[in-house]
């Protein structure tokens, strides 16, 4: 699915269930959240900390859709086509990283 669709589906999950999206302080703090429960899935399953005895194996998968979801409200309400910033961020990176990263003897 082109990005571009996630975010008008997005968009009228708000219109249709969430009545209106959150204001962008707001976002942007929910945000930060759901990166630190992916951050938090992470250094557990490949880090080096374990989970508690009593708790329950999350689901990484789940949780980095958190993350595009509330990234995508904020694109949304902000105004930004999100498909080509990164199309131009990825063009961008393309030419600035490729000798770079090519050259990079940690890589090899």
């Amino acid at each position: 699915m082109e990005i571009k669709n996630l975010q008008k589906l997005v968009h009228n999950w708000i219109k249709n269930h969430g009545i209106r999206y959150f204001n962008v302080l707001t976002n942007t703090i929910l945000l930060s959240e759901e990166v630190g429960e992916v951050s938090r899935i992470i250094a557990r399953n490949y880090g080096e900390q374990s989970y508690k005895k009593y708790s329950k194996k999350e689901d990484l998968g789940e949780e980095l859709a958190d993350v595009l979801f509330v990234l995508l409200c904020l694109a949304n309400q902000t105004g930004i086509d999100l498909e080509k910033s990164f199309n131009k961020k990825l063009k961008k990176k393309k030419i600035r990283d490729h000798e770079r990263h090519h050259n990079n003897e940690k890589l090899k």
